[in-house]
């Protein structure tokens, strides 16, 4: 009787094969420690094609850690990880093509203009963008001719984005993209980002901006402790969306009257009769995402 032979090496979960496919990355059971301290624990998620999700965290929750994994500059200690199906921890020069990266800082080039550095950036990549059209997306158009050292922390921003996305990437990681920006520029950036995800771009987005997260994000994930949780839209994140209404309005003898209502609606059609029309100083309001979060990362 011939020898035994070993049992097949067991597949992929079921589903996996399909789930990986679907999703520019995927992740199950993402573990990094630095010594005793466990920096990522266990972490799955999985990010669309064409999506764009933001990934929340206060300092030390081990946001930074999962991002540098993800983009291939960090080794994992556990975990399966596909990045546009490819394994980041093995990464090769043509993935790196295909996914753009903007840090907190690039880095520093003070003797060459914005156009030398954009045009430099651009040779390394074989189907990179217009440097001139890049620069004019993201604003420096006016600047094209400046040296680096003369621009100011906004305008150096606006370099690190355009040099994240020179190579026109199939993914793009954004840290913190738009520290430095004064309101108006952040919002004509919330903009540029829409339009790389209308191009079919793949956004990861780490911010301490919430209303940035809610303005551009399909999805969140809240991260603390090393470990994810909570995934889901902005709007129904923490079940926001089914939380009480905070009413408040001004009395006849104008004193302040607050209540909490599941029926908001009704309830200011009842004070509108009351009051014969026009309810004094009245506010309706639910937690913002900055609330639930809060309220998250505390627990």
């Amino acid at each position: 009787m011939g020898e035994a032979l070993p049992p097949p090496a067991p597949g992929p979960p079921d589903g996996a094969e399909d789930r990986i496919r679907k999703s520019a990355i995927s992740v199950r059971g993402l573990r990094k420690a630095y010594g005793d301290t466990v920096a990522v624990d266990g972490v799955d998620l999985d990010v669309a094609y064409g999506e764009i999700f933001a990934l929340l965290g206060p300092n030390g929750a081990g946001k930074t850690t999962t991002v540098e994994i993800l983009e291939g500059y960090r080794k994992r200690d556990a975990g399966e990880l596909r990045v546009l199906g490819v394994d980041p921890g093995a990464s090769t020069a043509r993935l790196r093509e295909r996914v753009g990266i903007v840090l907190q800082g690039t880095g520093e080039f003070d003797e060459l203009t914005v156009g030398e550095v954009v045009e430099h950036f651009a040779r390394f990549y074989p189907g990179a963008d217009d440097p001139a059209g890049v620069i004019d997306r993201v604003g420096l158009t006016d600047k094209a001719r400046a040296r680096t050292h003369t621009l100011s922390g906004g305008q150096k921003r606006r370099l690190d984005v355009a040099l994240g996305i020179i190579g026109r990437p199939e993914l793009l990681f954004l840290d913190e993209p738009t520290t430095g920006f004064d309101p108006e520029a952040r919002r004509e950036f919330w903009g540029l980002i829409k339009s790389l995800q209308a191009g079919g771009t793949t956004i990861v987005l780490t911010t301490h901006y919430l209303e940035e997260a809610e303005a551009l994000a399909d999805r969140v994930g809240v991260i603390a402790r090393g470990r994810l949780i909570a995934v889901d839209s902005p709007r129904h994140l923490g079940r926001r969306d089914a939380a009480l209404a905070t009413v408040s309005w001004r009395t006849p003898d104008g004193s302040w009257e607050r209540t909490e209502s599941a029926a908001p609606t009704a309830l200011v059609a009842d004070l509108a009769a009351r009051f014969d029309g026009e309810v004094p100083g009245l506010t309706v309001t639910r937690p913002t995402l900055e609330d639930v979060y809060l309220q998250m990362i505390r627990s």
